[in-house]
């Protein structure tokens, strides 16, 4: 016979430590809470300080002609201007051809790592020697640079050794050449650290649907296609993100080296407008506006990336 008795007085007995132990959870839970909260506060304090503050505070001054001691309420002046000046909707378009650049700047760190990882001999050398140049500033990069790509420069001795000397110019000192010699040097400084990105994103891949692509007869551009490039697919979004941000963000110190901004307003980016406008032209309120439009821009552009990176999960 089953004894009912004492399985009542175990369930009784269970009945009366239960609470006990959700009282004690209750009060760990609590407990953590609050400790979670007590660590979190200095770094909030140091977040609302430096980045909301100052950011609310750009905002209240892009819509007035402050010139760092007195602000002058004019509206949307600042942001209107901002579209009529040519020299303003070149430093636009500059912005834009950068970030344009950069899908096909990707191309060759991603093939480099794609031959690094099959083995190729001294592969390992190879990856400290692409690695190494990420460790310069941006003003030794623009120094190179400026001197790569000057009348007497590397450029032009090779166009020159080559048969192709009429080709030679000065680029820095023409528009377009000196907008073109910018984008290879932005891409070129990335390349190091996209490569080693797509490598670490390569050695995650499975290599067993590779053999399996392989043993199915898929041919080595059907491989890299169907399976490589869709299991690498948040490398590339990451490494395209990061990139984005750098050339919004982080050019100053080149172009301040390499070109100055000009000739004219040719390699002026939004970053570079910012610390013309506000600090060399004394007219804080618009640069506050210049700055809030490189914000927008950048988030509006890794939110766009974000968007088509959830939609392809879902499908």
């Amino acid at each position: 016979m089953i004894d009912t008795a004492g399985a009542e007085q175990v369930v009784r007995a269970d009945a009366r430590v239960a609470p006990g132990r959700r009282r004690r959870k209750g009060m760990y839970g609590r407990s953590a809470r609050r400790s979670g909260v007590l660590f979190t506060l200095p770094a909030l304090v140091l977040v609302v300080l430096f980045a909301v503050i100052p950011l609310l505070q750009a905002v209240y001054y892009s819509f007035t002609d402050w010139d760092g001691a007195v602000a002058n309420w004019v509206g949307l002046n600042n942001y209107v201007s901002t579209a009529l000046n040519p020299d303003l909707q070149r430093t636009l378009l500059n912005s834009l051809f950068i970030l344009l650049s950069i899908p096909v700047g990707m191309v060759l760190p991603f093939a480099t790592a794609y031959l690094l990882s099959s083995g190729i001999p001294g592969a390992r050398l190879l990856r400290i020697l692409i690695f190494a140049p990420t460790a310069l500033s941006w003003v030794v990069i623009g120094l190179v640079a400026r001197s790569f790509f000057a009348t007497d420069g590397v450029v032009n001795r090779l166009l020159q050794l080559i048969g192709l000397g009429q080709l030679a110019l000065n680029w820095l000192a023409l528009p377009t050449p000196a907008l073109v010699a910018v984008l290879i040097t932005f891409n070129a400084a990335v390349f190091g650290v996209n490569t080693v990105i797509f490598l670490a994103g390569l050695a995650t891949v499975d290599r067993s649907m590779v053999e399996a692509a392989r043993v199915d007869g898929a041919s080595a551009v059907r491989i890299l296609m169907s399976v490589i490039l869709p299991a690498m697919r948040r490398f590339v979004e990451f490494v395209f993100v990061i990139t984005v941000v750098v050339s919004f963000t982080g050019l100053f110190a080149l172009i301040f080296v390499m070109t100055g901004g000009g000739p004219g307003a040719s390699t002026t980016t939004l970053e570079f407008a910012v610390w013309q406008t506000a600090f060399s032209s004394g007219d804080f309120g618009l640069g506050a506006a210049l700055g809030l439009l490189l914000l927008l821009l950048t988030l509006g552009v890794i939110g766009l990336v974000r968007l088509f990176g959830r939609s392809g999960d879902e499908a």
